[in-house]
Protein backbone atom coordinates (compact mmCIF):
# COMPACT_ATOMS: atom_id res chain seq x y z
CA UNK A 1 0.00 0.00 0.00
CA UNK A 2 1.50 3.33 -1.09
CA UNK A 3 1.51 6.39 1.17
CA UNK A 4 2.44 9.87 0.00
CA UNK A 5 4.36 12.45 2.01
CA UNK A 6 2.33 15.45 3.24
CA UNK A 7 2.29 18.35 5.65
CA UNK A 8 -0.48 19.14 8.17
CA UNK A 9 -2.43 21.36 5.76
CA UNK A 10 -3.64 18.21 3.95
CA UNK A 11 -6.37 17.74 6.59
CA UNK A 12 -9.82 18.93 5.53
CA UNK A 13 -11.64 18.87 8.87
CA UNK A 14 -10.97 21.86 11.13
CA UNK A 15 -11.62 19.67 14.17
CA UNK A 16 -9.09 17.07 13.02
CA UNK A 17 -6.61 19.86 12.34
CA UNK A 18 -7.06 21.06 15.94
CA UNK A 19 -6.33 17.54 17.19
CA UNK A 20 -3.22 17.35 15.02
CA UNK A 21 -2.03 20.81 16.09
CA UNK A 22 -2.14 19.76 19.75
CA UNK A 23 -0.08 16.67 18.86
CA UNK A 24 2.38 18.81 16.86
CA UNK A 25 2.94 21.23 19.76
CA UNK A 26 3.91 18.29 22.00
CA UNK A 27 6.03 16.59 19.32
CA UNK A 28 7.94 19.77 18.40
CA UNK A 29 9.49 20.17 21.86
CA UNK A 30 12.08 17.45 21.26
CA UNK A 31 11.01 15.79 18.00
CA UNK A 32 9.79 12.83 20.07
CA UNK A 33 6.43 11.12 20.27
CA UNK A 34 4.30 12.67 23.02
CA UNK A 35 2.99 10.69 25.96
CA UNK A 36 -0.76 10.11 25.78
CA UNK A 37 -1.27 11.53 29.30
CA UNK A 38 0.07 14.89 28.02
CA UNK A 39 -2.46 15.06 25.20
CA UNK A 40 -5.24 17.44 26.24
CA UNK A 41 -6.87 19.17 23.25
CA UNK A 42 -9.19 22.04 24.20
CA UNK A 43 -12.37 20.49 22.81
CA UNK A 44 -11.58 16.85 23.49
CA UNK A 45 -14.99 16.16 25.09
CA UNK A 46 -16.77 17.35 21.92
CA UNK A 47 -14.66 15.00 19.79
CA UNK A 48 -15.03 11.85 21.90
CA UNK A 49 -17.91 10.42 19.81
CA UNK A 50 -15.54 10.36 16.80
CA UNK A 51 -12.42 9.11 18.63
CA UNK A 52 -11.12 5.60 19.21
CA UNK A 53 -8.29 4.92 21.67
CA UNK A 54 -5.96 1.94 21.21
CA UNK A 55 -3.19 0.29 23.20
CA UNK A 56 -0.41 -1.27 21.12
CA UNK A 57 0.82 -4.75 22.03
CA UNK A 58 4.34 -5.22 20.67
CA UNK A 59 4.46 -8.92 21.56
CA UNK A 60 3.16 -9.70 18.07
CA UNK A 61 4.73 -9.02 14.68
CA UNK A 62 3.33 -6.80 13.33
CA UNK A 63 2.16 -5.22 16.61
CA UNK A 64 -1.55 -5.48 17.34
CA UNK A 65 -3.94 -2.81 18.56
CA UNK A 66 -6.43 -3.34 21.38
CA UNK A 67 -9.53 -1.11 21.33
CA UNK A 68 -9.74 0.73 24.67
CA UNK A 69 -12.84 2.73 23.83
CA UNK A 70 -14.76 3.51 20.73
CA UNK A 71 -16.89 6.46 19.81
CA UNK A 72 -20.63 6.06 19.64
CA UNK A 73 -20.77 7.06 15.98
CA UNK A 74 -18.04 4.61 15.05
CA UNK A 75 -19.73 1.79 16.94
CA UNK A 76 -22.80 2.53 14.82
CA UNK A 77 -20.75 2.54 11.61
CA UNK A 78 -19.30 -0.89 12.40
CA UNK A 79 -22.53 -2.29 13.81
CA UNK A 80 -21.36 -2.95 17.39
CA UNK A 81 -18.84 -1.93 20.02
CA UNK A 82 -15.33 -3.35 19.96
CA UNK A 83 -13.97 -2.38 23.38
CA UNK A 84 -11.37 -4.84 24.65
CA UNK A 85 -10.93 -6.59 21.28
CA UNK A 86 -8.01 -6.67 18.89
CA UNK A 87 -8.73 -4.26 16.04
CA UNK A 88 -7.92 -6.80 13.32
CA UNK A 89 -10.37 -9.34 14.81
CA UNK A 90 -13.05 -6.69 15.28
CA UNK A 91 -12.79 -5.64 11.64
CA UNK A 92 -12.86 -9.16 10.24
CA UNK A 93 -10.57 -10.46 7.50
CA UNK A 94 -12.26 -8.57 4.65
CA UNK A 95 -12.11 -5.07 6.16
CA UNK A 96 -8.79 -5.73 7.93
CA UNK A 97 -7.12 -6.25 4.55
CA UNK A 98 -7.67 -2.57 3.67
CA UNK A 99 -7.72 -0.97 7.13
CA UNK A 100 -4.83 -2.60 9.03
CA UNK A 101 -2.07 -1.46 6.60
CA UNK A 102 -2.99 2.14 7.52
CA UNK A 103 -2.45 1.42 11.22
CA UNK A 104 0.74 -0.55 10.52
CA UNK A 105 2.12 2.44 8.59
CA UNK A 106 1.42 4.71 11.58
CA UNK A 107 3.19 2.27 13.94
CA UNK A 108 6.16 1.72 11.63
CA UNK A 109 6.72 5.40 10.84
CA UNK A 110 5.75 6.68 14.33
CA UNK A 111 4.08 9.64 12.60
CA UNK A 112 0.50 10.78 11.98
CA UNK A 113 -1.28 9.10 9.08
CA UNK A 114 -4.31 10.51 7.28
CA UNK A 115 -6.59 8.74 4.81
CA UNK A 116 -9.78 9.46 2.92
CA UNK A 117 -11.90 6.61 1.59
CA UNK A 118 -15.25 6.55 -0.19
CA UNK A 119 -18.00 4.13 0.76
CA UNK A 120 -21.72 3.88 -0.05
CA UNK A 121 -24.29 3.83 2.73
CA UNK A 122 -27.17 1.35 2.72
CA UNK A 123 -29.15 3.69 0.42
CA UNK A 124 -26.32 4.09 -2.08
CA UNK A 125 -25.30 7.59 -0.97
CA UNK A 126 -21.58 8.30 -1.24
CA UNK A 127 -19.85 8.94 2.09
CA UNK A 128 -16.28 10.17 2.56
CA UNK A 129 -14.56 8.51 5.51
CA UNK A 130 -11.66 10.59 6.87
CA UNK A 131 -9.25 8.87 9.28
CA UNK A 132 -6.48 10.60 11.25
CA UNK A 133 -4.16 8.38 13.31
CA UNK A 134 -2.01 9.98 16.02
CA UNK A 135 0.79 7.90 17.62
CA UNK A 136 1.97 8.22 21.23
CA UNK A 137 4.73 6.60 23.25
CA UNK A 138 5.70 5.99 26.86
CA UNK A 139 9.30 5.91 25.56
CA UNK A 140 10.62 4.09 22.49
CA UNK A 141 8.11 2.48 20.15
CA UNK A 142 4.48 3.51 19.71
CA UNK A 143 2.43 2.38 22.73
CA UNK A 144 -0.90 4.14 22.03
CA UNK A 145 -2.82 5.40 19.02
CA UNK A 146 -5.79 7.77 18.89
CA UNK A 147 -7.93 7.59 15.76
CA UNK A 148 -10.20 10.47 14.74
CA UNK A 149 -12.83 9.16 12.34
CA UNK A 150 -15.07 11.56 10.40
CA UNK A 151 -17.87 10.71 7.97
CA UNK A 152 -19.13 13.33 5.51
CA UNK A 153 -21.58 13.13 2.62
CA UNK A 154 -22.04 15.78 -0.06
CA UNK A 155 -25.65 14.56 -0.25
CA UNK A 156 -26.16 15.88 3.27
CA UNK A 157 -27.77 13.12 5.31
CA UNK A 158 -26.63 9.51 5.21
CA UNK A 159 -27.18 6.28 7.13
CA UNK A 160 -24.28 5.63 9.51
CA UNK A 161 -25.70 2.37 10.87
CA UNK A 162 -23.58 -0.51 9.55
CA UNK A 163 -21.89 1.91 7.13
CA UNK A 164 -18.65 -0.09 7.11
CA UNK A 165 -20.32 -3.51 6.96
CA UNK A 166 -23.58 -2.77 5.17
CA UNK A 167 -22.58 -3.76 1.64
CA UNK A 168 -20.21 -6.08 -0.18
CA UNK A 169 -17.97 -3.35 -1.59
CA UNK A 170 -14.89 -2.37 0.39
CA UNK A 171 -14.07 1.31 0.99
CA UNK A 172 -12.25 2.87 -1.98
CA UNK A 173 -9.05 4.69 -1.00
CA UNK A 174 -8.88 8.27 -2.33
CA UNK A 175 -5.94 9.58 -0.30
CA UNK A 176 -3.26 7.94 1.88
CA UNK A 177 -0.56 10.12 3.41
CA UNK A 178 2.03 10.14 6.17
CA UNK A 179 2.32 13.58 7.73
CA UNK A 180 6.11 13.81 7.79
CA UNK A 181 6.75 17.43 6.76
CA UNK A 182 6.47 20.71 8.70
CA UNK A 183 6.07 18.89 12.01
CA UNK A 184 5.49 21.99 14.07
CA UNK A 185 2.51 24.19 14.81
CA UNK A 186 2.56 27.92 14.23
CA UNK A 187 -0.41 29.68 15.74
CA UNK A 188 -2.34 31.70 13.15
CA UNK A 189 -1.71 35.42 13.11
CA UNK A 190 1.73 35.17 14.65
CA UNK A 191 4.69 36.81 12.94
CA UNK A 192 7.66 34.44 12.54
CA UNK A 193 10.71 35.45 14.55
CA UNK A 194 13.25 37.36 12.51
CA UNK A 195 10.73 38.99 10.17
CA UNK A 196 11.23 42.72 9.77
CA UNK A 197 8.30 44.98 10.39
CA UNK A 198 8.28 48.50 9.03
CA UNK A 199 5.97 51.21 10.27
CA UNK A 200 5.39 54.30 8.17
Amino acid sequence: MEFESANPTILKSIKQRDLLNTWLRLYARAQLLPRIVEYQPERLAEELPDLVFYNVTAAHSPPRLVIQSDGTRMSAAYGHTGKGRYLDEYLGAKLASVVMPVYHECLARALPVYTISDIDDSYGRLVAYERLLLPFSDGGDVTHVIASLKTISEDGGFEIKNLMRGNDALPTAKLRVVIDRDLFHRAPGRIPAGDLIEFS
